[in-house]
């Protein structure tokens, strides 16, 4: 007799969590524990660096080793009596809210890695020795530190199959929508937490071109447009080249630097969003012109086109 659809499916989801789990263990057992020893010794790299780049992998490994492999196992073995894995699945959903910590670290981590190989060449030595036994299977650590990032939108991809492939009537539908649901939920949570890294990582490099002046940095602010302007002058007809930031609740009124030392901009004024007016006008002699007025003071400004300027104003 043919094997049910979705008994295939759970099937390659204990398989691959049998292979992630030997992984897994590879990260956690082999190099965490070797590059550890070595740190204590103190002649390799330093403790703190080896806990960076491997961030709480111990947590997900012990996990998926001692309760979500051997409860899809055993589930697996009574598939006959009882074919259902969704309630296993929704049991191991919001551990994977861990996967958050380690995906947020995972640039930096690889980062470490490339840093510390060019500064300790035992530690080097260290990781391409391991990587050269036959566990490692030619691949490099990074390769192996990209596999839980990669797990969560596996289980989703597996689920999604399972569920699509359940007979209606199946004892299972109820319990593996609901696992997929949370699965995605989770999904989304790591996905957060890489874009919420991203735009942290974004705007330091916007307070740096700034010169990381005191008042300004601050991690909640969100970048919503930045560029140059020119800076209309009505006393003598002109116009200057000056640069803006527009944060969800400041503008940031710069002026470029000539030598560039540092910072890349002097901020000449600081407008708060919170009151201000902005609206085009019909000049003439300056197009592409908007007046944008605030609590401290207005601005006449003067973009390079048409369209840039609605994108300013919206």
């Amino acid at each position: 007799m043919q094997e049910p659809e979705e008994k295939k499916i759970a099937l390659e989801l204990l398989e691959t969590e049998q292979a992630y789990v030997n992984r897994l263990h590879l990260l956690d057992q082999v190099f965490y524990r070797e590059l550890m020893k070595e740190a204590k010794t103190g002649k390799t790299v330093p403790e703190e660096v080896v806990k960076m780049i491997f961030s709480n992998i111990s947590s997900i490994y012990q996990f998926h080793a001692e309760f979500f492999l051997p409860e899809l196992r055993k589930r697996m073995e009574d598939w006959n009596r009882n074919p259902r894995i969704g309630d296993v699945i929704q049991k191991l959903a919001p551990f994977l809210k861990m996967y958050g910590e380690y995906v947020k670290n995972f640039d930096k981590a690889v980062e470490l890695i490339t840093a510390w190989s060019e500064k300790s060449p035992p530690f080097q030595e260290l990781i391409a020795d391991i990587q050269k036994r036959k566990v490692c299977a030619n691949l490099t650590l990074q390769h192996h530190m990209l596999e839980p990032v990669q797990r969560i939108p596996r289980y989703e991809l597996l689920l999604k199959d399972y569920v699509r492939k359940l007979p209606p009537q199946s004892p299972d539908r109820g319990d593996a929508e609901k696992a997929l649901e949370m699965i995605f939920m989770v999904a989304k949570h790591s996905n957060a937490a890489i874009a919420e890294m991203e735009r942290l990582q974004n705007l330091w490099v916007v307070y740096q071109r700034l010169g990381l002046e005191d008042d300004i940095v601050d991690p909640s602010n969100e970048l919503i447009k930045e560029g140059p302007i020119q800076k209309i002058s009505t006393r003598n007809n002109s116009t200057s080249e000056k640069y803006l930031f527009l944060f969800n609740n400041m503008l940031l009124y710069c002026v470029p630097k000539v030598i560039q030392v540092g910072a890349e901009f002097q901020v000449h004024l600081r407008m708060d969003v919170e009151g201000m007016k902005v609206r085009e006008l019909k000049d003439t002699e300056f197009p592409h012109t908007f007046l944008v007025s605030g609590k401290q003071r207005t601005l006449e400004l003067q973009a390079r086109s048409g369209d840039e300027m609605n994108a300013w104003i919206k």
